[in-house]
């Protein structure tokens, strides 16, 4: 594993280098912030540089600077495959294991281009031959201005940079209120602010730019799908596929939806299960002691963040559910009253 900074030497004499980004599937506002944020200062070095996302993302990230440059591996096949050929490096933003990428990582995992990850999940897999990771951070989107700001300093932040990673940082944060924040997190945005990151704007666009459906389909949730299991301090939500037609769901549609669950006094565990037709896809968020990670990692084919984490299954929604509840009790040590 070869150092950052042996990157910045490297691609300082490499100016005609063709760099590659990309980030995990389903996209959130940490993994296209970052992703954009570094798109933006490569192309302000001169550097031919390009994005692909293994899938589409949400309508509330569909205003971000430069995110029209942004290509669908879905529906670019060939044109993606062709630029992962040509690449001479690989950027791999907010993901550990190429698998997270789908298709694309077996692209890329073939591909002559020297790979970088910069990440701040646990385990990462080794495929990269540059790393920038660690865990004691907010987001990739803080781990990018570090980068920035390592190589060429804070004056190579415009507006259009500033913008994607504060929205990284702020989605991936829960607007500043997870216990990853820290002093250093605050200097980083105050300085993003500075270079033009518009707070209200982003806020606004981020959290109150959605459909109508998804409002009703929150109602929905919470009004008829909602359980809480209070002596074990957990709430938990289902959702069918025919409620996700029903409701015209769209990609993005869901997010934040499991955190309605640690809303509720006393509750410190919440799961949310989403048939997905091919896999049940679940969210686990803690707000307290509970290891959702290892709960993820061990049960459910997932892992993420201590507080944080996504899994799956291959069973039905019913039986996925019913295995949560079955499993729960094994962690009783975390979430039983005292």
């Amino acid at each position: 594993m070869q150092d950052i900074k042996e990157l910045f030497a490297l691609l300082d004499n490499q100016p005609e280098a063709r760099i590659l980004i990309t980030t995990h599937h389903k996209p959130d506002g940490d993994a296209l912030g970052s992703s954009l944020g570094l798109w933006k200062f490569l192309k302000n070095q001169g550097f031919d540089a390009t994005i692909i996302s293994p899938t589409d993302y949400g309508v509330h990230l569909q205003w971000m600077p430069n995110q029209e440059h942004v290509i669908n591996f879905e529906q670019a096949f060939t044109k993606s495959k062709e630029l992962v050929e040509k690449a001479d490096y690989v950027f791999c933003l907010d993901f550990n294991a190429l698998h997270r990428i789908n298709q694309l990582g077996n692209l890329i995992h073939e591909a002559k281009a020297k790979t970088i990850m910069v990440d701040h999940h646990r385990e990462p897999e080794g495929f990269d031959d540059f790393r920038y990771w660690t865990t004691q951070t907010t987001s990739t989107a803080q781990l990018v201005h570090e980068i920035i700001v390592m190589w060429k300093g804070e004056e190579a932040i415009d507006a259009d940079i500033a913008t994607c990673l504060y929205t990284g940082i702020m989605t991936d944060t829960g607007s500043f209120r997870f216990d990853s924040v820290t002093p250093h997190t605050h200097r980083t945005v105050a300085t993003l602010i500075e270079k033009g990151a518009r707070v209200s704007d982003i806020h606004q666009l981020v959290h109150d730019n959605f459909s109508f459906d998804r409002l009703q389909f929150i109602g929905h949730c919470l009004a008829h799908k909602l359980e809480v299991i209070t002596e074990l301090k957990t709430a938990v939500m289902s959702v069918t596929r025919e409620e996700l037609v029903r409701y015209n769901i769209q990609t993005g549609d869901t997010e934040g939806l499991v955190n309605y669950g640690l809303s509720i006094r006393g509750v410190e565990f919440s799961a949310l299960f989403i048939d997905r037709t091919k896999l049940v896809k679940i969210s686990f968020r803690g707000s307290g002691q509970f290891p959702c990670n290892e709960f993820s990692r061990d049960h459910f084919q997932g892992g993420g963040h201590f507080n944080a984490a996504g899994g799956q299954s291959t069973e039905t929604l019913e039986e996925a559910v019913a295995r949560f509840k079955r499993t729960l009790p094994e962690y009783k040590k975390y979430l039983a009253n005292h």
